[in-house]
């Protein structure tokens, strides 16, 4: 058995708060570390109202303080959006507030529209607005939570010393290759952006170095899971993430839609080709037909772990189906 995650966006479901949203998450948490699930990561993502988790660092603390084992971490912080120092600092603060359960990965997209963007002040400095100098910052934070010299100018307290364990994300070869130059675990983003999967799991391996944080390349492999007692009921449940990712392409962010029977009957038939294409890479079905994919992805990438997302309308639901997430993984 290899070890299984969970990404969590803290959705927003229509008819839900945003203080709802973030309980259920702690509930989430709570449930998958009964669960055996390896780490529970958080997103950082802005001015999208079915999100609750764009404070990421609070939002990781607070599930942190809510289980008692279990890695919690980002998946991801959002660097362009960022100083190295600042994001040195937040996770030392959770690494010393909760331990060696800390997790830290980064990624170069903005994780939000370009007003946004400019209104986090992304523009203000050179090469930030386009994540020209993201492999610079990556390697600068590294560094404030390495083991700085004493009369280094600049240190990150808390953060210096603490080692948090610095994770590559990507939806695209850039991320894979820089992962492989740094020799840092990368996990790609499959569940939403699955295209370039194959080169970019083949770039990180062919052109990996081993490196003082790893030996060997580890490569986590995300997908979404929709499982339910039939098949149908999966595809229902499926379809709010459906509406989700149109709703985004229209230029109309909102709370996590209710899901529907028929979802050509509120996405436009032009969009649908994409979304297919979106969710190539996930899970949905029963418990048998969920195994027989997430087996089927295992043998062909062989990850050194998995990462299970699901935006899903009904809680009860939600919980459900990453149950049947580790079912299938601890029977695998």
């Amino acid at each position: 058995m290899i070890p299984y995650s969970l990404l969590d966006l803290s959705p927003v479901p229509e008819g839900v708060s945003t203080a709802q949203a973030l309980k259920n998450s702690v509930d989430l948490a709570q449930h998958a570390e009964i669960w055996g699930f390896n780490r529970y990561w958080l997103a950082e993502h802005h001015n999208m109202p079915g999100i609750a988790s764009a404070a990421t660092p609070v939002v990781i603390g607070h599930i942190a303080g809510h289980t008692s084992r279990m890695r919690i971490g980002a998946g991801g912080i959002m660097l362009p959006n960022h100083a190295p120092l600042q994001v040195a600092e937040a996770f030392g603060t959770l690494r010393e507030l909760y331990g060696d359960r800390i997790d830290l990965g980064v990624g170069r997209a903005p994780g939000t529209d370009m007003a946004t963007a400019r209104a986090l002040r992304r523009n203000l400095m050179p090469g930030h607005a386009n994540g020209e100098t993201f492999p610079q910052d990556v390697q600068e934070l590294m560094g404030y939570l390495g083991d700085m010299p004493e009369d280094a100018p600049v240190r990150a307290f808390p953060g210096t010393g603490t080692h948090v364990p610095v994770w590559m994300l990507g939806s695209s070869t850039y991320g894979a290759e820089l992962a492989a130059l740094l020799g840092l675990p990368y996990a790609f983003a499959s569940h939403f952006a699955p295209a370039a999967l194959d080169h970019a799991v083949k770039i990180y391996r062919d052109l990996f170095r081993p490196s003082a944080y790893l030996d060997a390349p580890y490569f986590m492999l995300a997908t979404n899971i929709f499982a339910a007692e039939s098949a149908e009921e999966a595809v229902y449940l499926r379809s709010s993430m459906m509406q989700t990712f149109a709703n985004l392409r229209m230029g109309k962010p909102g709370k996590l839609p209710h899901p529907v029977e028929d979802i050509s009957s509120v996405v436009p038939a032009r969009f649908i080709p994409a979304l297919d294409a979106i969710f190539a890479v996930s899970a949905t079905g029963t418990k048998a037909m969920v195994k027989d994919k997430i087996g089927a992805l295992i043998d062909r990438y062989q990850p050194q772990e998995v990462i299970f997302a699901a935006n899903i309308h009904d809680h009860q639901k939600r919980l459900r189906s990453f149950e049947i997430a580790a079912e299938v993984m601890k029977a695998s």
